[in-house]
Order: structure tokens, then sequence, then C-alpha cells
């Protein structure tokens, strides 16, 4: 129906929404451990708004009733405040069954909107962002060249609350290899201590192009934890954090336990089950059902 630039990548809570390509690529590109837009085609830039509204008026006039638009592509946000309201006013206007717009988000990527931006975005069906904080170890995050750090990713988390959207983390298991894995769990839950996300999901990096851009980062070698190091530090992760109300998920096609809980009332239970796949009692998805 749409002409997109290939690939586009979307959350798996989306696998229903419209997809609307609003920018090509990723504006920031560095992360070592990331290769979802190096190939040529997927170099950044915004679509023009010309094109977003043909876009939208093409599926409106498909006649299926959307109920979620997400913004892609890994980017959205970087957009400037009044091209994100019109990119809504033109979803409000043409798309009306829509009721939530959703986006991925880089913490930098607020640095420029203020809160009351955020709320009139909000306001216009603006309802949830996913950021992909990684890790909350200040050493993780300058290895794997993020450009960000624990203070300006809580910074973001708490501006997105302030202004009413709800916040969705992703964690990445094993970003810090065998060598950080430890501070890499610890510093996460305690930046999802202070942030108190609504949704928290975790993954396992995957570097389906190889290891040679981690390895580069990590002393000549990138080793990932084995399973046994993966669940362990799941373990640490899950055992530090102190959340009352945050929707937890880890049931991406990558890693080998699935996971799903309330934190902080099925803590205890989720802890078991780590304990339990640690010693064998419970079966983990085989390679071959695991994915990016």
């Amino acid at each position: 129906m749409l002409n997109y630039i290939e690939p586009v990548f979307r959350p798996p809570s989306e696998g229903k929404s419209l997809i609307l390509q609003v920018s090509n690529g990723c504006s920031w590109n560095q992360c070592s451990f990331c290769d979802m837009y190096t190939q040529p085609q997927k170099q950044f830039r915004a679509q023009k708004l010309d094109k977003i509204e043909d876009d939208i008026i093409t599926a409106a006039a498909s006649g299926y009733p959307f109920r979620r638009v997400f913004l892609a592509d890994g980017d959205a946000m970087t957009l400037p405040f009044n091209r994100l309201k019109a990119i809504c006013e033109l979803i409000n206007t043409h798309l009306p069954h829509v009721t939530r717009i959703s986006s991925y988000c880089l913490p930098r990527n607020l640095n420029n909107k203020t809160i009351e931006q955020l709320s009139e975005l909000q306001k216009m069906g603006l309802s949830i962002l996913y950021i992909g904080c990684e890790s909350g170890d200040d050493e993780v995050l300058g290895r794997i060249k993020k450009g960000e750090t624990f203070v300006s990713s809580l910074a973001a988390l708490q501006k997105i609350s302030q202004a009413g959207i709800k916040s969705s983390v992703m964690i990445l298991m094993g970003l810090g290899g065998v060598q950080l894995s430890h501070q890499h769990a610890i510093a996460s839950a305690e930046l999802m201590n202070a942030a108190k996300p609504d949704y928290l999901s975790t993954l396992v990096v995957t570097l389906p192009l190889g290891t040679e851009r981690m390895d580069n980062v990590f002393d000549g070698k990138f080793v990932l934890p084995d399973q046994t190091g993966l669940l362990t530090e799941m373990h640490t992760l899950l055992s530090h954090l102190e959340l009352d109300k945050t929707i937890f998920r880890s049931d991406h096609a990558s890693n080998y336990l699935v996971l799903k809980g309330v934190l902080g009332k099925d803590k205890p239970a989720l802890v078991a089950q780590v304990e339990h796949a640690l010693q064998g009692i419970i079966p983990l998805r085989q390679e071959w059902q695991r994915g990016l």
C-alpha cells in the first residue's frame, strides 16, 4: 500500500499499527551494536511533509479503520516540534479512528523539546514512546558509542512522564559482554528504579553481521555471555529492580527465557523462574527458535 525505504523496523507491540515513515534511518547511527540502518539507502533524512500527507491519505483511502500509527524510522522524534505537530494534525484529520500514535525515541531527541510541547503532542495522540536506553551503566554506554549517559537517559524519561506520555524502555541483555555483565545489570536496574517507566522490556543483544564493531570497542574481543551468563545477568537485574507498577516483558524472539509480569508484585515469581531456568527445571528456547 505504501512505498517504504526498506528495511523498516517497529516494536513487536506495533504489529497491527499503520507504519508511517516520517523519517528514514537514524540521525545518530553510531551505536556499535546496531546494524539496523547501516545500508546506503538508510542514510538519515526527514520525509517531506507532502509525502507524509500522501501516505496518510492513501492509508485512509484503504478503508481500514487504523487505531494505531507508529512513526518510523528509528529516530522520528528527532524531527522539530512543529513538524511532529503537523504530522499529528494530518493523522487526526484523515484517520479519525486512530487512538494512539507512537515512535522510537532517543533521549537526545528531547533536548530541544519542552514539557509543554510534548504535552501538546500527547493531547494530539502521541501516547507512548519507545526508548532504547540499552544500559544504565556509563562505561557500557561509552563503549557502545550510544552518546547517552545514565543522567541523560533519566532526564528524558522524566520529561516524558511529566508530559503525560507513557514510556516503554528497552534494556539489552549481554550488552556489556562477559567483562561488564554485572555492572551493566546493576546500573540498568538503578536507572529503571529512578525513572519508573510504564513498560520495561529486555532483549538479548544480537549481532547478525558479526562482532567486528563490538570487538573494536571491547579491547579487541567482545564475548557475549552464554545462556548461564545471560540468565545470571537477568537474575541480577530483576533482583535489584524496585518498581511498583511497571509492566515487564522479556518475550522478544532474541530471549532464551520468556518472562512476563508486573513489577513489583510479580518480582518474586519472575526471580524464581530465572532460578528454575538456571537449575535446568524450565526449558529454554532452542537457537532455531530465536531471532532478531
